[in-house]
């Protein structure tokens, strides 16, 4: 497992306390696991996500991840309605390990905005990892 001063965490998305990310993409807001998240979990073998259209709560379990280790749920961090969701990761889960920014999960369009700016900075997650 990485050591702390390890994780990529880039400063330009907002984090949870439960190790997801989200990134605002015009009126839209991407959302995946943590650097972090992915690094306890090991090599992810299966992602569970909803259907296009499904509506969430903030807080909301949305899906799961199933590792060699463990299968974890994934919570959604602000409310909304998905309108995507990465297909790729049906195929190719590991793409979570390998790149967990890149491989974004869900894609919503929020219902309450200011539940984004509520989230987590790097700086404010870092501070949790650590404890």
């Amino acid at each position: 497992m990485k050591e702390i001063s390890e994780l990529h965490l880039p400063a330009d998305l907002q984090y949870s306390d439960d190790h997801e990310w989200a990134q605002k993409t015009g009126d839209t807001i991407k959302i995946g696991i943590s650097d972090y998240a992915q690094d306890q979990m090991g090599d992810i073998v299966f992602v569970e996500m909803p259907d296009v259209g499904d509506s969430f709560e903030k807080g909301d379990e949305f899906g799961t991840l199933e590792s060699v280790k463990a299968v974890s749920e994934v919570f959604i961090p602000l409310s909304g309605e998905i309108v995507a969701v990465n297909e790729a990761l049906e195929d190719a889960p590991e793409l979570v390990n390998g790149d967990p920014y890149g491989s974004w999960i869900i894609e919503i369009r929020p219902t309450v905005a200011s539940e984004y700016d509520a989230l987590l900075s790097r700086d404010k997650y870092l501070q949790i990892l650590q404890g």
